[in-house]
């Protein structure tokens, strides 16, 4: 073979993404690849009218977590008489009272702040514990995966809401507001704690499933660290499962702290919270529905908007589901 023919071949494979020995270091194989899928995904997702559905809900929630005294029509929540105790709904308060006299709107409204916070902040530790604990297992295998799973297994054998209880119950005081035993802080924390297995477990299949790929395979022999590999050539391919898990544990995470605050255990008084309102007007519920009615509303629908986003990008992310 001519120099000129090597020079061809050369040419050709660089521009194929492939090479006869080692991969070159201006081409990423994968890249194509990954765009291809995300534009894909893109593609299926704009016909899909639950995306839509889930998207405009999370906005109009999130928007209503920053500013909610744009959607409390002005009402301070914080301003009752107990004159109009339970009073029913009408053209000018629209939830009604609740019990101490308070517009019932606006104590809704600011209750998506705390859920959403929370919601975030435990997916945020969720993502931070279940990627890097599940990603070191994956990646070195052997006895450092034995460990990892078996203490991801102890935490499996402790139901998400079970476990927060317990903890919340026999956690602390301290003088730090957010994360003191009842406060928002700790409530998210005290989820992660038990939440973050399912995303290890992800990104842990995903990591063992790739690192023997030829690309990862070139990146070693070219001298590439392992965390290198594993932060440009294994985790990128992990994204997508942890991304529609990551979506529909916001939602699992919103209802689970209700949950958990309508026991007692959660967010306290004066704290605004769905939770807390459902937890106090079920007292109430034959001679004021609507205590326990609006925030069980506003609390399916934020849960539900995620859900279908989740179960939108699940079906966009995977090909066979496009097939």
């Amino acid at each position: 073979m001519t120099d000129q023919q090597q020079a061809d071949l050369r040419k050709d494979e660089i521009e194929a993404g492939t090479t006869t020995g080692l991969a070159s270091p201006s081409v990423d194989p994968t890249s194509d690849r990954q765009n291809s899928l995300w534009s894909d995904a893109w593609a299926a997702l704009k016909r899909n009218p639950l995306f839509w559905i889930g998207a405009v809900l999370t906005v109009l929630f999130t928007v209503m977590a920053i500013v909610p005294q744009v959607f409390a029509r002005g009402q301070d929540p914080r301003a009752c008489d107990l004159a109009n105790s339970r009073a029913l709904p009408s053209a000018d308060h629209w939830f009604g009272y609740d019990v101490q006299g308070c517009d019932y709107l606006s104590n809704v409204v600011y209750g998506a702040r705390n859920s959403l916070i929370i919601g975030v902040f435990a997916v945020v530790v969720i993502l931070l514990l279940g990627v890097a604990v599940g990603a070191i297992a994956g990646y070195f295998g052997g006895v450092t995966d034995g460990i990892l799973s078996r203490i991801a297994d102890i935490f499996y054998a402790l139901p998400l809401i079970l476990g927060a209880l317990v903890l919340l119950r026999v956690g602390p005081e301290t003088s730090i507001p957010i994360i003191n035993s009842r406060g928002p802080g700790a409530v998210a924390l005290a989820l992660a704690l038990f939440g973050w297995m399912t995303a290890m477990r992800l990104v842990r299949s995903q990591v063992i499933a790739v690192k023997s790929s030829d690309y990862v395979a070139a990146a070693r022999a070219m001298g590439a660290g392992n965390t290198r590999i594993l932060v440009r050539h294994i985790l990128p391919n992990a994204v997508a499962p942890v991304l529609v898990y990551t979506t529909i544990t916001i939602g699992v995470i919103i209802a689970a702290e209700a949950t958990l605050t309508y026991l007692g255990v959660g967010l306290q008084r004066p704290a605004f919270s769905w939770g807390l309102q459902i937890e106090a007007g079920q007292s109430d519920v034959r001679d004021a529905p609507h205590l326990v009615l609006f925030p069980s509303i506003v609390l399916t629908l934020t849960v539900m908007a995620f859900i279908l986003m989740g179960d939108a990008l699940r079906d966009a992310l995977d090909p066979r589901q496009r097939a």
